[in-house]
């Protein structure tokens, strides 16, 4: 048996447009995953956009979550900013309470919160940035983040549940962390099915660099990220949702 001992879902960041911009082909997208994490208006997603995507997903039975980023358009939350925990804490509770009060108009409850592009690096490089960002997250809401880190160190200090992500077209760096684009790059189906492959069953990567780096997977719930915004979105989430729903089934994960 893999390390892995529960079922693994696919999660994608949804909502990504603002205005008439909705570039990216979440559409198509969501009939293939299980969770949707929805941009809420600092990095991308405007309150009609929002409200859409929390209609769509609820269409197709998707459980929804807070995609807070950092207050950065024109760099779409991938570029670091300098900011104090008190605003980040207050401008992460402000963009989790809209996506609520769209997720309340559709009587269907918030399932997770994650934080998008830079801030989730930042969250996981800083105790304190993260303990700020957490401190926005509502009562009884999961985070998901990167297992073996300040995510979840300070999801159990605050009795946050916690799952670990995997990821479908992100790499890895040697030290167990994710390399983090300002602008996705191409994957190839075969790239990305072995990526997940190796995760998902080893519990291991290949890191940039050339090494094989094992994740800390075992004992916790296992979500696998893909990107709405990567090129060739809906190939990448095709081919995870063959490998991931072939995972589940091989090992009686239900």
């Amino acid at each position: 048996m893999p390390p892995i001992s529960s079922k693994v879902h696919i999660n994608v960041d949804l909502g990504e447009g603002y205005g008439n911009y909705q570039p990216f082909p979440d559409d198509e997208l969501l009939p293939l995953i299980d969770f949707a994490n929805i941009a809420c208006g600092f990095h991308a997603g405007d309150p009609l956009i929002m409200s859409r995507t929390v209609k769509a997903c609820k269409a197709h039975n998707i459980r929804m979550g807070a995609h807070p980023g950092l207050p950065d358009l024109q760099g779409f939350g991938r570029r670091r900013i300098d900011i104090g925990a008190e605003e980040l804490e207050a401008g992460c509770r402000y963009q989790i309470g809209a996506l609520k009060a769209m997720l309340d108009g559709e009587g269907v409850p918030m399932h997770h919160v994650k934080p998008h592009g830079t801030l989730y690096g930042m969250c996981y490089q800083d105790v304190e940035t993260c303990r700020a960002v957490y401190r926005a997250i509502p009562l009884g809401v999961a985070v998901f983040g990167l297992a073996g880190t300040f995510h979840e160190q300070v999801a159990k200090e605050m009795g946050i549940k916690f799952f670990a992500e995997a990821y479908g077209d992100v790499k890895w760096s040697k030290d167990g962390l994710l390399v983090i684009d300002r602008v996705k790059k191409a994957w190839t189906t075969e790239d990305t099915k072995k990526h997940i492959l190796s995760q998902l069953e080893k519990s291991s990567v290949t890191v940039v660099t050339g090494e094989e780096v094992e994740l800390p997977f075992e004992g916790r719930e296992v979500t696998l990220c893909c990107h709405s915004d990567s090129p060739g979105a809906v190939e990448i989430v095709t081919a995870a949702r063959g490998i991931v729903d072939g995972f589940n089934e091989k090992h009686g994960y239900t």
